[in-house]
């Protein structure tokens, strides 16, 4: 039986995160599959360098689609255009798209029109709002989508109430925790290295890290506002190191917002230096999806300042908290945390480190 050519997009750094464990898996297949590893630049990164992709320990991307910004009409239709081009050269076997980002809908739906096999990491997930592009493009990409691979037990239901085939559906955890435990092992063995993180621990004790860049949170005065003035107060209980997303550091200037001179603002990380962060914080204070996921597994206290999430089982099961943009709320939850009686949960079912590989059994099958 030949081998079969699989196609993995990436659009945004989070997906090469997801893209990784996979890549180190079809590396230990080769009679089974070749890969083509396809970064659409949806999100361009100065710091996505060659040292990134040697970080994840995956090769460089063997296409670059290089599409840039614009609105997301013409971010998907250049995608698109570009897409299919590679698509009508190589005659991939497979396509397989993660997350939710305007990517892994355009590339979702050339595949189908070229009646490719698709496949979807991170199938199912809902949150249920319909005002977040990315719920939109979840939703649309599933509609098409002929194998799901499903991180968690509630996206087996979204999708069995959607319709699809019992078949079709595949609980194999989740490859952005199989990432996570891989490089923290390559951090205790000293094969990674977080020197800035590494050196400000040593002298900070205890600390908190947060995180913003919701459009939803950080786009309108209002919202950003309501959210520097909680910053800055947990700032006064634990010191708090901020990352500050580019969107996020260009609304603060544009509203003339000022942050405490309590919160060590730094630059945005790489993911070993932001990771040996908070995987000792006291708790994570974010909008982010991923990192809900992430201190589920590692058992940090998270407190999500979001109304709802399509991550139910890290509120369910494990040590994520969802908080409205709310000082009160959001200052209670710290306290009890400080107290020790934070959330701690529990790791779910198949958050492993196996995930990728269940994912290539269903493959090659």
């Amino acid at each position: 039986m030949s081998s079969q050519l699989i196609y993995l997009i990436a659009g945004a750094r989070p997906n090469f995160m997801k893209i990784a464990p996979i890549v180190r898996a079809l590396q230990k297949r080769p009679e089974a599959f070749q890969f083509r590893l396809i970064h659409t630049g949806q999100h361009y990164d100065q710091s996505m360098s060659d040292v990134f992709f040697q970080e994840l320990e995956i090769p460089a991307p063997d296409y670059h689609l290089e599409v840039g910004g614009g609105s997301h009409a013409e971010q998907t239709a250049k995608i698109m255009v570009r897409f299919e081009e590679i698509c009508l050269k190589d005659k991939p076997d497979v396509v397989l798209v993660v997350g939710d980002v305007n990517s892994t809908l355009a590339c979702a739906i050339v595949a189908k029109k070229l009646h490719i096999r698709l496949a979807h990491v991170e199938a199912g997930l809902r949150s249920g709002d319909r005002a977040m592009p990315e719920e939109i493009n979840r939703l649309v990409t599933d509609a098409i989508t002929d194998e799901f691979f499903v991180t968690e037990k509630s996206g087996l239901t979204h999708l069995r109430r959607e319709g699809h085939r019992d078949e079709q559906l595949h609980f194999v955890g989740h490859v952005m925790i199989d990432n996570l435990l891989y490089q923290i092992e390559r951090l205790n063995r000293g094969e990674a290295s977080a020197p800035l993180s590494s050196e400000m621990k040593q002298s900070l004790g205890d600390y908190a890290i947060t995180t913003l860049h919701r459009p939803a949170n950080v786009d309108t005065a209002e919202s950003l506002q309501t959210l520097v003035g909680i910053l800055n107060q947990v700032a006064e209980r634990i010191k708090l190191i901020f990352p500050v997303h580019p969107r996020t550091r260009q609304n603060l200037d544009k509203f003339g917002l000022s942050l405490s001179d309590k919160i060590i603002q730094l630059e945005p990380l790489s993911y070993h230096e932001f990771l040996n962060f908070f995987r000792d914080a006291r708790f994570v204070l974010t909008d982010s999806g991923g990192l809900q996921e992430e201190t589920t597994a590692l058992g940090v206290p998270c407190i999500t300042l979001r109304d709802s999430t399509e991550r139910p089982i890290t509120v369910e099961e494990g040590s994520n908290l969802l908080a409205p943009l709310d000082e009160a709320v959001v200052l209670e939850e710290v306290g009890r945390i400080l107290e020790g009686k934070g959330k701690s949960g529990r790791v779910p079912q198949f958050w492993d480190g196996k995930a990728a590989e269940r994912i290539l059994d269903v493959l090659s099958a």
